[in-house]
This record gives structure tokens, sequence and C-alpha cells, in this order.
């Protein structure tokens, strides 16, 4: 992948960018889990850009992005999308969220559904709690003095455990992943999925939205899943037996459903 590219934000945090495929193409966004960059979606890229210009990006405090100090909200992640597809000259997109990814997706959906044109969310929630487990991995975090241990509390909840202790080459490129996100960042985000609280907005969704599950998944359950694809009107739940990454777990699957809905 050729280098980044950067656009400023209202509040001046510099969020990274990338695009893959022909400019004349659908723009597709894809919005990353926590913890994690827009490599999170290299399996992904080849194929989708044959379909769709991509444009990836990493949140605020991820990746090439800047990482301000504090807590952010979902609110300001969500505006970071918005002023980064102005910056870019883009109207209505495509966008891709999971995890995380997926929290944004809902909020564009509510708040601004006249820039979507399809919404897909997966492997996500409207509202994780309780707030103390969020406070205490946000204290875990900044206190300890590098990021291996939550490294591998990462990788344990996203994959399946045979495929963590075989150490899989792709469970090395997220460790790797991990291993590089800062700390401040990675608070700050925690922040964000802590306040967040969708449960009753989504129903606002007008856009045509698909819903990925994953059947094990223990971070954003499948339960969570089914209640967004049941609050969101007309929303279509497809339910692949992943953990979270269900993108890097069944790819083909995954690939399946995401191009069926877009086509």
């Amino acid at each position: 992948m050729s280098e980044l590219n950067f656009v400023t934000v209202g509040d001046g945090t510099r969020i990274a960018y990338h695009f893959d495929g022909d400019a004349g193409k659908p723009v597709l966004v894809l919005s990353n889990s926590i913890a994690t960059t827009l490599h999170m979606w290299d399996g992904q890229v080849g194929e989708l850009s044959r379909h769709f210009r991509v444009l990836r990006y990493d949140f605020r405090g991820h990746g090439g992005s800047s990482a301000p100090v504090g807590a952010y909200s979902l609110d300001r992640l969500g505006r970071d999308v918005i002023e980064l597809i102005d910056a870019l000259g883009l109207g209505r997109v495509h966008f891709l969220g999971l995890s995380l990814g997926g929290f944004v997706g809902q909020w564009l959906g509510v708040h601004a559904p006249e820039r979507i044109d399809r919404l897909i969310l997966s492997n996500t929630s409207s509202h994780l709690s309780p707030a103390s487990y969020f406070d205490e991995r946000i204290a875990v975090v900044r206190q300890a003095p590098d990021m291996s241990e939550t490294a591998e509390v990462f990788l344990n909840n996203w994959f399946p455990a045979d495929m963590v202790a075989a150490n899989e080459p792709v469970i090395e490129e997220f460790r790797a992943m991990l291993l590089a996100i800062d700390r401040q960042g990675l608070a700050g985000l925690f922040a964000a999925v802590r306040d967040a609280d969708l449960r009753r907005t989504i129903a606002l969704i007008s856009r045509p939205t698909l819903v990925i599950a994953g059947e094990h998944d223990t971070v954003t359950a499948a339960s969570h899943s089914e209640l967004i694809a049941a609050a969101v009107p007309g929303a279509k739940l497809v339910v692949l037996p992943a953990v979270h990454l269900s993108n890097v777990e069944y790819p083909a699957e995954f690939m399946k459903a995401v191009l069926d809905f877009l086509h």
C-alpha cells in the first residue's frame, strides 16, 4: 500500500486515509474495529476495489491519525467521517463498519442519512455495558508499561482459541498491529464505546441496512446484532459462524454477504 494521506478535521486532529480502486466507481468507506488500523481490511480490499473506490481511514488515536488527549465521543467519531468525505468532495457513500466501525455506521445512519447509500453493520452493538468495565480497561491501558497484556486480551476476544493457540500468521499480524496502538488513543476510544447508546435512535435509520453477526462473538454478541436488525426498518441479518473479526475468520462468506447486499 502506498503512503497515507491526511485530512485535518475541525478540532485540529489529523485523520489518515487511503483510497483503492478507480475514481469512477461508487465509493465504499470501510471503518475498523477498536485497536486496529485500516490494515484490518487488507484481505478484503483487493476484491472490493474491483467493484468500488474503497476509502479506508484510521480512527483518531490509531494508526496514522493523531491521538488527542482525553475521552473521545461517538459524535466526534461520526463527524470525523463526515468531515473526511466533505474534504474529499464525496457526496453519498456506502459504509461498512465492523465493531466500533459499526457504532459509527449507526451514528451516520441516524444523523447523516443523506450521506449514506447502503449501510453494513458488522459484529457490532448499539450499547455495551457496564461502564465500569470500560473504566477498568482505560485504567489498565494507561498504567501498563506497554500493550502486550492488552494485545493478548484482544486476540483472545477476537479469534477462536485454536487460531490463537496455533499462532497462525494472521494472529501475528494482528498482534503486531495491537502492540503498535497508541495507548492514549485506545483509552479515548474505549470512552467513546462506554458512553455510546444508540438503542432507541437506530429506529430512525432509513437507509438499506445489512447486519452481519458472529455466532460465537463474545464482544458484541449475536443477540446484539439481532436487536439492531429488529430495530432498523427493513434491515437484513446474516449470521456467520465467526467470533468477532468475521472478515478475517470467514473472508469468503463475509465478502459474499457484502457484495450480494451492495449490488
